[in-house]
């Protein structure tokens, strides 16, 4: 990658420095085992590790000391302010770290609750503490251009899934009903006056009339 880079920029692999979801990658990571996939974005920086060192200024002809000056003061304010970006990935990468595994937790109350598990409360109480405290740590990141973008995405990941926690709470709190899935019990059992559990003969009416006259049958 790097050298491709270098053909379409002209800046040199030593002098690249790449970060992928705000970690460095070395020169010897294969794209796929990094994560790396098609349209994915990737940062790149120089690395200031590889400038040469600043020519005197006794070498300098035709630049005042001036220039010189203001170009070095660039030059720090630059490299801090890279300095300060590759902090700032580097911090956010740890708290998507923590939020991936909130998100497991998560997934797995949201398929007992859908499931009709009775969840005790103190689980979505943790849940909720955990994924807040993500939240104030990326408050305190400070971060501009693309830490900033990938700080905001994260934020909003994180309020979706407390707002989905929850959502969950809320359904778990609730008595468990599935209008498809309901049986009716009733406890009013039809009678009958004669039959096999009833070796008592029907009573018999003013009516009926005894005879020996018997249809036979071959």
């Amino acid at each position: 990658m790097k050298e491709v880079i270098e053909s379409k920029t002209g800046l040199e692999p030593k002098q690249q420095k790449i970060l992928f979801r705000g970690q460095e990658k070395e020169d010897r990571e294969y794209l796929h085992e990094a994560g790396v996939k098609d349209k994915s974005k990737v940062l790149v920086l120089e690395n200031p590790a590889s400038k040469e060192k600043p020519v005197e200024l006794k070498e300098l002809e035709g630049t005042s000391k001036a220039e010189v000056k203001e170009s070095e003061e660039m030059s720090k304010r630059e490299m801090k302010e890279r300095e300060e970006m590759s902090k700032a990935f580097q911090a956010i990468a740890e708290v998507r770290e923590e939020v991936d595994k909130l998100v497991e937790r998560v997934s797995a109350l949201e398929v007992a609750v859908n499931g009709g598990t009775k969840i005790a409360e103190e689980e979505f109480a943790v849940s909720s503490e955990l994924l807040m405290r993500q939240l104030l740590k990326l408050d305190t990141i400070q971060a501009e251009g693309e830490a900033k973008v990938q700080r905001k995405t994260e934020v909003h990941r994180v309020q979706n899934y407390h707002d989905l926690l929850d959502n969950l709470k809320s359904s778990n709190s609730k008595p468990f009903s599935n209008s498809s899935n309901a049986v009716s019990v009733t406890t009013e059992w039809e009678t009958f006056d004669s039959g096999p559990g009833n070796l008592s003969p029907p009573p018999l009416s003013s009516s009926t009339r005894i005879t020996q006259d018997w249809e036979r049958f071959d």
